[in-house]
């Protein structure tokens, strides 16, 4: 048997904002781009799914996991791949700006 004691303890702590997401029961066809989207089709959908984002009571939650995990797809939080590229990429320039100054 392993060294039990090393093991990180429960972590179901981290996941329980999820019960309270908007999109729950939604499925995932709404948050994620099927393959060969056309863009117009896709700019629709973000924005419906942004529109239950916008509602949800633990939006910000979403988003902090998003961005700390670096989810490479869907809408998480209400930003997109692309917006939370950029949001993660301005975040780490003013971390290298103010740990420089």
């Amino acid at each position: 048997m392993g060294n039990v004691p090393r093991l990180p303890g429960r972590a179901e702590h981290h996941w329980l904002w999820q019960e309270e997401a908007a999109c729950r029961e939604l499925g995932s066809r709404l948050f994620f781009h099927p393959a060969g989207e056309p863009g117009r089709d896709r700019e629709l959908r973000d924005a419906a799914a942004k529109e239950v984002c916008a509602l949800c009571p633990v939006q910000r939650d979403c988003l902090r996991h998003a961005l700390k995990v670096g989810e490479p797809f869907g809408v998480w939080g209400g930003l997109n791949e692309r917006e939370r590229r950029r949001l993660a990429a301005a975040e780490a320039e003013r971390s290298a700006l103010t740990s420089t100054a």
